[in-house]
């Protein structure tokens, strides 16, 4: 349907950036999930990524930025060409999906844009910044079950297990899919094991 949208409006900037970034969305699919369970980023097996769509999605991605005026969808396949460019989680060039996110932000300020930067920030600033970042639209996503995920995991990582542990056990009861419950449910079994 995008390749038809392209097809019937070629120049439409947003319409292209709309297929670029389905084409990256799809080509991590299959790294996705592993046994039907939740496979994050940070952990997949980048082998299993279609590089024919990645290729095909960067040559829109770069086609858009020459145009010099980015709308929403195009900055967010960008964004996804930073991370489907990158060999391994630890080479993401976070700070360039940082910049990325403040520009769509000016585009689309939404909670989620915010959620998605404040993750981005965590990789860059760490995870003080990016609890900083988080609360700034914690009024806004206070049912959304990736907001305390990501929440969640800032607060592992500065070790307050029992925060981090309250924070997964309300994303696992906001969740939908069984997967993300499954995946959140061992986190709290992990910060259980650990005393939290």
């Amino acid at each position: 349907l995008a390749r038809l949208i392209v097809e019937l409006m070629p120049d439409e900037p947003e319409a292209a950036g709309l297929l670029a970034l389905l084409l990256l969305n799809e080509s991590r699919m299959p790294a996705r999930t592993g046994d039907g369970d939740l496979v994050l980023l940070r952990d997949q097996d980048r082998s299993k990524w279609d590089r024919t769509l990645i290729e095909e999605g960067d040559a829109i991605v770069r086609a858009c930025v020459r145009r010099n005026d980015p709308g929403p969808y195009e900055l967010q396949a960008a964004i996804q060409a930073v991370h489907c460019d990158a060999a391994s989680f630890a080479a993401t060039d976070w700070p360039q999906i940082v910049t990325l996110y403040d520009q769509l932000m000016a585009t689309m300020p939404t909670p989620v844009v915010a959620l998605n930067r404040a993750i981005a920030i965590g990789e860059v600033d760490g995870p003080t910044a990016a609890l900083s970042a988080l609360d700034a639209v914690a009024g806004a996503l206070d049912s959304y079950h990736l907001f305390h995920a990501a929440r969640g995991a800032m607060l592992r990582q500065l070790g307050e297990r029992k925060a981090a542990k309250e924070a997964y056990e309300r994303a696992a009861s906001l969740a939908g899919a069984d997967a993300e419950r499954r995946f959140l449910n061992e986190q709290i079994q992990e910060l259980s094991a650990a005393g939290a």
